[in-house]
């Protein structure tokens, strides 16, 4: 790859792996909605006018119906979900358990046919699952399992995402389509987030949710694309593997979160796990996804 491609993919290595924590401050003294209007709002706010200079919205409209059930799968409720999650469990452990995005949606192409698992790909299954069996054995009290049910909910919806977009939006714009989801998403938080909305917001809390818009949506998305046109999308999807590496690093070193058995095991694990689950067969019946999805 070129220096540049280098220093993008460094980037959003770095900012894709930061949502977890700035999440984990902002849910402190907000609700998860009020978090997630405020990310999807400025976000939206910062990328319309760069959507409306490359005319990229206009196509987007023609499929409205499927650009909400991507917005849904992808935003709506993963953002929420992950917002009430982190209510009480550890960015850490949020990040973590998010890895394991990419053998979800192995499991998905598959079972609808549109891939194959041979005997590397179902290795990696078994062993990336044992990462998680590992995790939420050794570090998830009982009482937080809903919690972590919500994760994996998020999990499925950012595998869910991307394959919508190859089935039924690839032919659109990137950026309409973000810049189309986060209008839409933001529609939907709006009404619960003026309900939910607080009397004071502390300091921590509102830098949080603007480091969330600002640079792990508007920025993260601009640099992606840039990453995609400098390197291609296969080699930009291997951010996916080190992002949870980041979660774990700043949760460790910012928020004092403990570096746990759990994760010292699990997290290898998930990684050699999705690594294996998700590599090519000899011949495979679909392209590779092309987007990992922003936390």
């Amino acid at each position: 790859m070129s220096r540049r491609a280098w220093l993008l993919f460094t980037a959003l290595s770095l900012i894709w792996g930061i949502p977890y924590l700035m999440i984990k401050v902002a849910v402190r003294d907000l609700d998860p909605v009020v978090v997630a209007f405020g990310r999807t709002f400025i976000g939206a706010l910062i990328l319309l006018p760069v959507a409306l200079r490359r005319g990229a919205l206009r196509p987007v409209l023609s499929r409205w119906k499927w650009l909400l059930v991507y917005t849904v799968v992808e935003m709506v409720g993963p953002w929420w979900l992950l917002g009430h999650a982190e209510t009480r469990l550890t960015s850490s452990t949020a990040g973590l358990l998010l890895a394991v995005v990419p053998l979800i949606a192995a499991i998905i192409l598959v079972s609808t046919g549109h891939d194959r698992f041979d005997s590397r790909r179902l290795l990696g299954l078994a062993i990336g699952l044992a990462g998680v069996i590992t995790l939420v054995g050794l570090d998830v009290h009982l009482d937080d399992l809903l919690s972590v049910g919500a994760v994996m909910i998020t999990a499925i919806g950012y595998a869910v995402g991307p394959i919508i977009i190859n089935r039924k939006l690839a032919d659109l714009p990137p950026m309409g389509v973000i810049t189309g989801s986060l209008i839409g998403a933001a529609a939907i938080f709006a009404p619960f987030a003026v309900w939910l909305r607080p009397s004071h917001v502390g300091a921590a809390a509102g830098w949080s949710v603007l480091g969330l818009a600002v640079i792990c949506t508007a920025v993260a998305f601009l640099a992606f694309f840039a990453l995609i046109a400098e390197a291609g999308p296969a080699r930009a999807t291997v951010i996916t593997y080190i992002n949870p590496a980041v979660a774990i690093l700043l949760g460790v070193l910012v928020l004092h979160e403990q570096f746990t058995v759990g994760i010292a095991i699990g997290f290898p694990l998930v990684i050699l796990g999705s690594v294996l689950a998700t590599a090519r067969t000899r011949a495979p019946a679909l392209e590779p996804l092309e987007e990992p999805v922003a936390p």
